[in-house]
């Protein structure tokens, strides 16, 4: 049964025997035990735990009506796929409520996986000769809200943690096994109870650990293609600057024999430059001897950029090596087997 109620807090604490601390609202995660009642928070969402009633508190600002109405209603019935039917009802809350926290962090994951990947997949193409400032803006809130969801799955598995490390604990939480003599003799002759609960909070454990695993390959793909963005780019960088230093090779070439026609330019008499010929002759030699310059200039550079070649180890060491051995082998083989024979023939 479903019901609505508006109370004020004061109330609320006698009527459960709490304290207003314990209902205050922190955007943490804990479970903990007061007065026979199991007090659990999710960040936003605050319950109440009790073998009687599970209590949701200002769920209107949570919007929380759809699973309220559609969902856990049937979970607490026993209708769903939990397992904790034939259990009290404390059982069947703390599952319902868990299941609730472990599918809203499994759909955060859902909705950043194919953006990241997607998004890295357009940012690592090879032929891109820049990297577009958008897509680096996305995978940065990408990253974000993925630092977000491993942070909130790191305190969901230190949570659970703490309470499957102490035993005293996990017994505070079968409420029913403290109040009900059935459920008690239960727990003491058949079901124990408390092993049921450890083994609830395990299967929520190793669902938040695959969670944060998956959480972690994306930390991974994304570190790794970061690198791959900056090889590409220190790639390109590299193309760049030569091309730079290339023409600046050129102009140098260019400039140091234009040096001549600066000479010839100068109001010097002299009787070359009655010469029609001396013309043509000297802006010959002027291209010719910086294409030839330039030349030298770009051999040069790529005997001093590219990597040298591995050290030349002649094939006739690498046969003669071998084959020595075999022959003194073939030698040794040869005294033993004559010695052997010697001894044989003796002893007959």
């Amino acid at each position: 049964n479903i019901c609505m109620i508006e109370k004020k807090k004061t109330e609320l604490y006698q009527e459960l025997g709490l304290q207003a601390r314990d209902l205050r609202f922190q955007h943490v995660m804990s479970i903990a035990t007061r007065n026979n009642r199991i007090i659990m928070r999710m960040e936003f969402l605050k319950a109440v735990i009790t073998p009687e009633f599970l209590l949701i508190l200002d769920y209107r600002h949570l919007n929380l009506e759809h699973w309220l109405f559609n969902e856990l209603a049937s979970q607490l019935a026993g209708e769903g796929q939990l397992v904790t039917y034939s259990l009290p009802f404390e059982f069947r809350a703390i599952e319902a409520i868990l299941q609730y926290r472990i599918s809203k962090l499994q759909g955060r994951l859902n909705t950043l996986q194919p953006q990241i990947v997607e998004t890295l997949e357009a940012l690592v193409d090879p032929k891109l000769l820049s990297v577009d400032r958008s897509k680096l803006h996305i995978l940065l809130q990408n990253g974000k809200s993925l630092s977000a969801l491993e942070t909130d799955l790191k305190v969901f598995k230190e949570t659970i943690l703490e309470i499957l490390d102490e035993e005293e604990l996990i017994e505070e939480l079968c409420l029913s096994k403290w109040t009900d003599p059935q459920v008690f003799e239960e727990s003491t002759s058949g079901i124990d109870h408390a092993e049921e609960m450890e083994l609830l909070l395990e299967n929520y454990y190793r669902q938040a650990e695959d969670l944060a695993n998956e959480a972690r390959e994306l930390r991974v793909l994304i570190d790794d293609s970061e690198s791959i963005i900056f090889i590409n780019l220190d790639s390109h960088r590299n193309v760049m600057m030569r091309l730079n230093l290339q023409l600046t090779m050129g102009t140098f070439s260019l400039s140091l024999f234009g040096l001549i026609g600066v000479a010839f330019g100068m109001n010097l008499e002299s009787s070359l430059e009655e010469d029609p010929r001396i013309f043509w002759l000297v802006t010959g030699i002027i291209f010719l001897g910086s294409g030839l310059i330039w030349r030298r200039l770009l051999s040069f550079l790529g005997r001093h950029l590219e990597p040298p070649l591995p050290p030349y180890v002649p094939a006739v060491l690498k046969k003669s090596q071998p084959a020595a051995g075999r022959v003194e082998i073939k030698s040794n083989l040869k005294a033993e087997t004559f010695g052997l024979s010697r001894s044989t023939l003796t002893n007959q």
